[in-house]
């Protein structure tokens, strides 16, 4: 299958070039920058030196393939989703465009009208572990949100249980979800170190929370920067319907993912790595979840960890992609990670 990417210069777009150009049933065709047409992709992803000999072609010499991924600023896709269309006859954008199913919504979290409204309920939202069998022969998938991401697996099972009455989760991320473009927050005096919460309440990816998990459940998060590049290290504190043992927990869980390539349920007794962390998913597109179960037996705290540019975005899309063109679907994306 011939494939292209559309904006391959930022950190997803140098992921997806990773993964793809191992992926034994994909010939990735062209990839765009605007920036640096003309320049060989290791000139923005050096990991690929000596691996790929692909140039970054400018986005107006876009060829016809069979399938496009579009790692785009958010917004671009959507203002030009008819010219992408024509070119390819399935899409994965792993912008936020269409994520979300309503145009209303979309303005609610994004602040503006959707450019493309009619295109957002032709999008099946590429989360393998809730909407597989629809992403089964789809034309067109849209990325996830990897803090998103990480909620909805951690709480997937209890909510799907129905046990789950409300919840509160902390999460904690590095700078590589800010993209490679900087900013202020981003600049390297200000960010190293740092513990910053800069999105106490009210982040975008709890529209795609509320989408999964449902919007009568009562769900709080709260987004902190900390001194890590790949990451994401989600803690949730859950407070359930009814008392339940820690077996209890270790059945919703187990039913829920145990037939999952990518979903690893840690939860070890003793030892420095008995829950998730960041560190263990890094390149990979795996989501590990632990949880704790406090004494009164309806306190559960909820752990979880991936890697926002894999399992969070570009390792998503690749898994999803498998699911709609009908190959393996863990086909190109068994690196287990790097240790330590």
């Amino acid at each position: 299958m011939r494939a292209g990417i559309v904006g391959g210069s930022g950190y997803t777009g140098g992921e997806l070039l990773r993964l793809l150009h191992f992926h034994p049933q994909v010939e990735l065709t062209q990839i765009t920058s605007r920036g640096g047409a003309g320049r060989y992709v290791h000139s923005a992803h050096p990991n690929m030196r000596q691996v790929s000999r692909l140039k970054f072609s400018h986005p107006e010499a876009l060829e016809a393939c069979d399938l496009l991924f579009l790692a785009l600023p958010h917004g671009t896709a959507a203002s030009n989703i008819e010219q992408y269309a024509a070119l390819a006859p399935k899409l994965i954008d792993l912008s936020a465009d269409f994520r979300l199913d309503s145009d209303t919504d979309y303005k609610r979290w994004y602040g503006s009208a959707h450019p493309a409204p009619v295109w957002l309920r032709r999008f099946i939202y590429g989360l393998p572990e809730i909407n597989r069998e629809r992403l089964r022969g789809a034309d067109y998938v849209s990325g996830v949100g990897c803090n998103a991401t990480a909620v909805n697996l951690a709480l997937l099972p209890l909510v799907s249980a129905g046990v789950l009455k409300r919840a509160a989760i902390e999460i904690k991320v590095g700078s590589s979800e800010g993209g490679n473009t900087s900013n202020a927050g981003s600049h390297h005096p200000v960010r190293s170190g740092a513990v910053r919460s800069y999105k106490p309440t009210g982040h975008r990816h709890l529209a795609e929370a509320q989408l999964a998990l449902g919007s009568e459940l009562p769900l709080h998060f709260a987004v902190t920067a900390i001194e890590m590049v790949r990451g994401v290290h989600l803690l949730a504190h859950c407070y359930l319907r009814e008392r339940m043992t820690r077996r209890d927990i270790w059945r919703l869980y187990r039913g829920a993912y145990a037939a999952e390539p990518f979903v690893r349920l840690v939860s070890d007794r003793t030892g420095i790595h008995r829950l998730p962390e960041p560190r263990v998913v890094a390149g990979s597109n795996y989501c590990d979840i632990g949880f704790e179960l406090d004494a009164d037996g309806e306190h559960l705290v909820v752990i979880a960890a991936l890697d926002n540019l894999g399992k969070g975005a570009a390792g998503s899309a690749v898994q999803s992609m498998n699911l709609i063109c009908g190959f393996e679907e863990s086909a190109g994306l068994r690196f287990p990670g790097y240790f330590p």
